[in-house]
């Protein structure tokens, strides 16, 4: 595609916003080195954080994009923007766990680590006041959140980035423990949308199950960036952080 020119504020999410372009289909997406936490009720700035997660989701959106999942990103545009598919977002999360750890180990009382087989599947409703509660699929199709075949397209393709992703992290001696991800409609077709990055999946260390992921700030761990890093330098993700 042509050059496109940043021009309005669209959206301020917690850790990217959102222009508008020259180009009514697409959209500029701003990564900062802010970092929240507990429905943004904890909000720190990381240096290099929006650099890191810029670059690491374009890599993460090629290798999707050229195993056959349809996906928003365009390309880079410099270290922490990308150009991205302006999408009618379905305003839901599906999430799949290879193994039980946060809200789940909470709600069910289960080890943490335990590998769930089959991975599970959830949705939840996008809205921080209420805490992103979890739904089901009748609830997203009464409030018209999605439609009955859209959300099996979803569900579809979150459980194909499950096996890609998983194979790509073991590569690296890494364990997709869980992920979230969000799919929006460009012309009709369901897409994802949205990022990947250890902001919104859990990755662990494979031989000792050090976390690499956002539980090292949730957590209070730190190195938060660093282990973000090493997670990139393992799969070759290359990084420009100048």
């Amino acid at each position: 595609m042509s050059a496109v020119e940043k021009k309005d504020l669209l959206y301020k999410g917690k850790a990217k916003s959102v222009y508008t372009t020259d180009d009514p289909d697409h959209l500029i997406l701003v990564f900062r080195d802010d970092t929240s936490a507990f429905d943004g009720k904890r909000v720190e700035q990381l240096s290099r954080k929006g650099a890191v997660n810029n670059q690491f989701n374009a890599f993460i959106m090629e290798r999707l994009s050229e195993a056959g999942i349809p996906t928003h990103f365009t390309k880079l545009l410099g270290p922490n923007e990308s150009v991205v598919k302006k999408m009618s977002m379905m305003p839901i999360e599906c999430v799949v766990r290879n193994r039980a750890a946060g809200s789940l180990v909470r709600r069910l009382g289960l080890e943490e680590g335990m590998v769930l087989s089959p991975p599970t599947f959830e949705l939840f409703y996008k809205d921080d006041a209420l805490g992103d509660p979890m739904v089901n699929e009748s609830l997203a199709q009464t409030f018209g959140w999605a439609t009955a075949d859209q959300i099996a397209r979803a569900k579809e393709l979150t459980f194909e980035v499950n096996d890609i992703l998983k194979d790509l992290f073991d590569q690296g001696d890494l364990v997709l423990v869980d992920f979230k991800l969000e799919f929006g409609l460009f012309n009709g077709e369901v897409m994802l949308g949205d990022e990947f990055s250890p902001d919104g999946c859990r990755l662990w260390d494979k031989e000792t199950l050090k976390k690499l992921d956002k539980d090292r700030f949730r957590q209070g761990l730190g190195d938060v960036i660093e282990g973000y890093e090493e997670v990139a330098r393992r799969i070759k993700v290359p990084l420009d952080l100048v």
